[in-house]
């Protein structure tokens, strides 16, 4: 029993760091990307900031992959009458990444 308990916690450790390292890479890819030119973090610039997303979407069903097509294809109308552009040069996956750190955004 004792060795279960430790297997389980051993598991949580190693989880939480990679959770720890996706949500870096996520922060490092919304850098690199250019998304900080319209994005702030805690304040509207053209775009809105990723605590006003975080806040609207992260209990919504299906809000990573809802997002995660918005930035791949671009789209407008939700925020205001200004589009974000299409951001096909980034990868779907890397997208992901970026979304999944917006969502933790608190």
């Amino acid at each position: 029993m004792q060795n279960l308990v430790r297997s389980i916690a051993l598991a949580a450790i190693l989880s939480a760091g990679a959770v720890s390292g996706a949500f870096a890479q996520g922060k490092e890819l919304l850098t690199k990307s250019g998304c900080l030119a319209c994005h702030a973090a805690d304040k509207k610039l053209v775009g809105p900031s990723y605590i006003d997303v975080a806040n609207k979407y992260r209990s919504v069903k299906g809000a990573e992959d809802k997002l995660t097509a918005h930035v791949l294809n671009g789209g407008g109308g939700v925020w205001g009458p200004i589009a974000m552009p299409p951001h096909k040069h980034i990868s779907e996956a890397d997208i992901r990444s970026m979304v999944r750190f917006i969502l933790a955004t608190k």
